[in-house]
C-alpha cells in the first residue's frame, strides 16, 4: 500500500516537473523575482549594512514566500485549462499520492529558487556561514513544510474564480510560523544570533509533520470540492 502510494506520488511529481522543465517558468520568472526582492532590500538598507546583515535570514524567507507563492499557484492553475486536474481525479490515483506528488514537485522547484536566493544573500547582504549543517536542515525542513502547506491551500483555492488573489491571503498567514522558525534558525546558521538554532529546526519538523498529516486526510475532499 505504502509502496504504491509513493510510486503514484512520484508519477505526479514527475508530470509537474516535466511541465516546469518545458516551460522554464521557475528559471525565467520566479527566480528573477526572488532575486529582485533581495536587490530592492539591499538598496533600501544600503546605508545601514549592520541592519541589512541582521535582517538577512528574514529577507531570505520573504523572497521564498513571495516567489514561492507563484510556484504554488502555477502548480495548480496550469492544469485547469487542459482538464488535467479532472483527468487525475478519474485516473485512479489516490488523493494522498496526488498530494505528496504535488508537494514534492513544489519542493524541488523551491529548492532551485532557494539556492539562487542564498547566493544572493551572501553576495548582497555580506553574511557569513558558521553552521552549514544547520543551514541545510533549516532550508530542507522549512521548504518541505512550505510545499506541503502550499499543496493543501492550492487545492483549496483551485475551484475559486479569484484564486489568483485568494491564495496569497490564505497561504501567507498559515506559513508564518515556518517563516519565523526558519528565520530564527538561519540567524544561528549565519552566526548572527547565539540562540540554539536546532530548537527551531525541531519546531519546523513538528509543523511539517502536522501539515503532512492534514494534507493526507483533507486533500481528497478538497479536490472533490474544487
Amino acid at each position: 500500500m505504502m509502496t504504491e502510494l509513493f510510486v503514484d506520488a512520484a508519477r505526479v511529481a514527475r508530470k509537474d516537473l516535466l511541465i516546469e522543465w518545458r516551460t522554464r517558468v521557475t528559471i525565467n520568472q520566479v527566480i528573477p523575482l526572488g532575486l529582485l526582492i533581495e536587490v530592492v532590500f539591499a538598496f533600501a538598507f544600503d546605508a545601514n549594512r549592520s541592519l541589512l546583515e541582521q535582517g538577512a535570514p528574514g529577507l531570505f524567507w520573504v523572497g521564498v514566500l513571495f516567489a514561492g507563492t507563484l510556484v504554488v499557484q502555477r502548480s495548480f492553475t496550469v492544469e485547469g485549462p487542459d482538464g488535467i486536474t479532472d483527468a487525475l481525479r478519474l485516473s485512479g490515483f489516490r488523493p494522498g499520492a496526488m498530494f505528496l506528488g504535488k508537494a514534492a514537485a513544489i519542493f524541488v522547484e523551491l529548492v532551485v529558487l532557494e539556492v539562487a536566493l542564498l547566493v544572493g544573500v551572501v553576495v548582497l547582504f555580506d553574511v557569513g556561514l558558521s553552521d552549514p549543517l544547520l543551514l541545510v536542515a533549516t532550508t530542507v525542513i522549512g521548504t518541505a513544510g512550505f510545499a506541503l502547506t502550499g499543496a493543501i491551500y492550492g487545492a483549496l483555492s483551485l475551484g475559486v474564480r479569484v484564486r489568483e488573489t485568494l491564495l496569497p491571503l490564505l497561504l501567507i498567514p498559515v506559513v508564518a510560523p515556518i517563516l519565523l522558525g526558519g528565520s530564527r534558525a538561519l540567524e544561528a546558521a549565519f552566526g548572527i544570533s547565539t540562540q540554539p538554532g536546532w530548537n527551531w529546526v525541531g519546531l519546523l519538523t513538528v509543523i511539517t509533520g502536522v501539515y503532512a498529516a492534514i494534507g493526507l486526510v483533507a486533500f481528497g475532499p478538497l479536490m472533490e470540492e474544487s
